[in-house]
Formats: structure tokens, sequence, C-alpha cells
């Protein structure tokens, strides 16, 4: 068989689609400024599918700060790897603003936040080490856990006492090999919107000796009374241990972090093979992530209107007999019944006839039988969004009760 062979005979279960779906539900172009209304195929959309939470991303100041880097240092400085010749104070300062932030003392950058994760994980574990994590895990997780050649163990996802009886096994095992245990899960769950349990997988510290890495994507700038994320949100950001951020939601950017004891951050830098052999972040990432980090810092407006905006949805969907989960967190899930062929129907019916675009996610991302369109409010949505797009949900919702897109398939 050639390597190229399975191009054609076995795209994927995304890939599969391609044909239909390219362009329109898969790799759509939005067009214009970023906002709560942008353009898709020639027409003004509703859109609530950008990780922009706190409206930073056509920020006027923000907006000044990325141009004024640009001008001033170009794309290209610093030139190379942090270790050799990509470092700055500028890389420095960003560090230390975020390890105060999020109460920790010591943070290092990273490119990105997919890529951060994984090189985080297969440097802080040996193939003597254990990880145990919860079955809801982001891809960049689980591709993390790919380059590790120990064990891992999976509960359920929040299933506490599940987790306990993995750290029973993964206890019985190090104590056999030397190694030690790394638990990892995620602050803000950004499919379904809900927690991770962190107060009660602290508490099994007292029994069991582990360390826990809190992947906190969604919550960072977004949970807590300062936005310092979801162990703020919980207060015990003094018992996790790894906290990792990214810039690429809250902050309307690129790059990410890590950020712990001094010692762990001193390790992760001097191993981290993402970082060591991959060129600096450039300048107007890090300078306007400064700016950015100073507004999401000094201005609680941007954090208060998102709440305002998240409210108000999340009350309207479930005053209007939606199903949205447990979401504790700005993302909004709306679970409906129905199969690939009605959700695609649907988010037809919700693009072209109530000029809404949001995130569709049908199987095999989750079980078969289940449609989960995913709305990301943000502080520039307006109530007048919302009130329109409970509106429009409650119709959409009746016709698919009334099985009318099944219909419309029949008749295609």
């Amino acid at each position: 068989m050639d390597l190229f062979d399975k191009c054609e005979v076995n795209m994927g279960p995304l890939g599969t689609y391609a044909d239909r779906a390219e362009g329109y539900y898969m790799f759509p172009k939005l067009e214009g400024e970023i906002s709560n209304k942008m353009m898709f195929q020639g027409k003004e959309r509703l859109v609530w599918s950008l990780n922009n939470y706190l409206g930073l991303a056509n920020h006027p100041e923000v907006r000044k700060a990325d141009a004024q880097a640009a001008k001033d240092w170009g794309m290209a400085y610093p030139m190379g790897a942090r270790m050799m010749s990509g470092h700055t104070k500028y890389h420095e300062q960003l560090e230390q603003q975020l390890a105060d932030f999020v109460g920790r003392p010591s943070a290092y950058l990273l490119n990105y936040g997919y890529q951060g994760m994984v090189s985080i994980i297969s440097t802080m574990v040996n193939r003597n080490d254990v990880i145990v994590y919860d079955s809801e895990a982001h891809a960049c997780i689980i591709d993390g856990m790919r380059l590790h050649f120990g064990k891992r163990f999976v509960y359920p996802h929040n299933d506490m006492e599940n987790l306990e009886t993995q750290l029973k096994r993964a206890t019985r095992m190090v104590a056999k090999t030397g190694g030690g245990i790394l638990v990892i899960t995620e602050g803000v769950y950004g499919m379904a919107g809900d927690l991770g349990n962190l107060p009660a997988i602290v508490a099994l510290k007292e029994k069991y000796n582990f360390r826990i890495l809190i992947d906190d994507a969604h919550g960072f700038g977004t949970m807590g009374p300062t936005g310092a994320g979801t162990d703020e949100h919980y207060g015990i950001q003094d018992k996790i241990d790894i906290y990792f951020g990214t810039f690429a939601k809250s902050m309307a950017g690129i790059g990410g972090f890590v950020a712990g004891d001094e010692k762990v951050i001193k390790f992760l830098k001097y191993n981290m093979r993402s970082q060591i052999f991959a060129k600096s972040l450039p300048m107007p990432m890090v300078i306007g992530a400064l700016k950015r980090l100073e507004l999401l810092r000094n201005d609680p407006s941007h954090r208060e209107k998102l709440w305002t905006v998240v409210n108000a949805l999340q009350k309207g969907l479930k005053d209007a007999g939606m199903n949205i989960g447990a979401t504790e967190s700005p993302v909004t899930p709306v679970i409906l019944n129905g199969g690939v062929n009605e959700a695609t129907q649907i988010t037809y019916d919700l693009r072209e006839n109530y000029d809404i675009f949001c995130s569709i996610v049908a199987y095999p991302v989750v079980p078969k039988g289940t449609i989960l369109l995913r709305l990301i409010p943000t502080a520039v949505h307006t109530l007048e969004d919302v009130a329109y797009t409970i509106e429009s949900f409650r119709t959409v919702k009746m016709k698919l009760d009334n099985k009318e897109y099944a219909q419309e398939m029949k008749a295609m």
C-alpha cells in the first residue's frame, strides 16, 4: 500500500464530510471587523462563535498597541529561540505580570497554547510516572499524553469516586517504579462549559501524593473575582501546582503561559523542547499581550459586560425550555436531540433564515443522537442580540420537535 492511499480511501471522521461541508460548515470564512456581527458569504450575521470573551480583539487601545509594536519592532524580532537569541526584557516583564496576576511565584511564556500544553505534559513526566486524567480532556492534553512512555489512567468526567480508584491504582504502580503522579484536569470544559471539580480533587491530596495540572484556557480572564481563573473562583490558587492559560480566548491573541513554583518553571524553561527549539514569541504579540493583560487587570468593566450577557443568555435559554447542560461559565451549549443530517439543516436554517452564526457539534464529537450548538458570549454582544437569539432558538427547537428538519432531509 502506498503511504498516500489513505488520503483518498480514509479521510477520517471529519474529512468524510469535506466535499459537502467545506466552506460552509467547515472552514467557513467570516469577514470584516471582529465583533458581534460579521459578514459570512456576503451577508451580515450575528456571530456567537468567536473566542473574544472580553471584547479585546478590536479594543482601540489594543489595536493601537498592536500597530505600534509592529511598527517599532516588525514581526521578525526577536530572531531565534528564547534560549539562544530570542530573549528580551519584555518577555520577562510579561511573564512576571502573568505570574503576579494568577498568584504564582513564576511563569513562562509559550508560543502556542495547544503546543504548550503538549510540551508541559511530555516534559513533566517520564516512563516511571503515572498520569490520571479526566475523560473529557481537551485534544492538546490527549496529544501530550501520547508522548508519555509511562502509564495513564482515565476517570469518567468529574467522577471523583472513580478518580480516587484511579489514584489508588496509580499509587500502587509508582510504589514499584519510584515515579510520581500527575492529575490533569480543566478549569472550564470548553464544549459543555461546566467546571472541573477542583475542590474535590484538591481534597484528595490529603490521602494521596500527587500533583495537579490545570488547563484553564476558558477560565483565564473570565472566572474568579478578578478574572485570574477557575482556581481563583474556587479560592484554591495555592492548591493547584501547575497553572496553564492561553492568550487565544480572553486575551484575543496568540500564545500562552504556564505558572507555578520557581523550581518547576525553571525546570520547564530548560527542558520544554517545543520552546527550546522554536522561535521566540514575536515582539508585537508580547507587547500586545502586555496591553491586553493591563486592561484585563485594571478594567473590570469588560468582564462585567461579559457576565451581563452570559447571565441574560443562559437564563433566557432555560426559560425558553432549552437544555444548556451544567454550564457554570460563559460557554453556553444548547443541547438538542437529532442526528448529523438534522444538525446540518438546523445550522443552515439559523444562518440563512435567522442570520445567526454559531458552532455546531455532532457525532463523532458528541454521542450519536445529540446535537450541540455552542454559543460563546462576549462583552461586545448586546442584550438585543440575546433576545433575538433566544426567540430564534425557540422557533428552531419547535421545528425540530415537529420533525420539520427530518422531513426536509427526506425531500432532498
